[in-house]
């Protein structure tokens, strides 16, 4: 059973920070992909941030010079720390893993 347990969101000024973690029930190492994705009020799903196995990283656009994701393999969490946050980086953020797995998701507000 694949458990993924997001937490870090809240309430910050454009310009703040948060970091967001994912711990997972499983070896995040042995995932093909572990990724963080948002949606925003009205808007589909996005992908934000995603590792493969290997370690290779890839960002949305919007996310880049910004966001970073990474990984403890002691703690089997996956972090996003996210810096200089906008009001557009509002949003339910979810952790994802490869084959179809979410955690519940946690809200990030960014006030202007």
């Amino acid at each position: 059973q694949v458990q993924l347990v997001e937490s870090g969101g809240g309430l910050v000024q454009a310009g703040g920070s948060l970091r967001l973690s994912c711990a997972a029930s499983i070896n995040i190492f042995s995932a093909n992909i572990m990724a963080w994705y948002r949606q925003a009020p009205g808007k589909q799903r996005e992908l934000v941030a995603s590792v493969t196995h290997g370690g290779t990283v890839t960002y949305v656009d919007s996310v880049k010079g910004r966001f970073t994701i990474s990984r403890d393999g002691a703690k089997n969490t996956v972090y996003l720390q996210m810096n200089n946050l906008k009001p557009e980086d509002t949003g339910v953020y979810y952790c994802y893993k490869s084959g179809g797995f979410w955690g519940q998701g946690t809200q990030v507000t960014v006030s202007s």
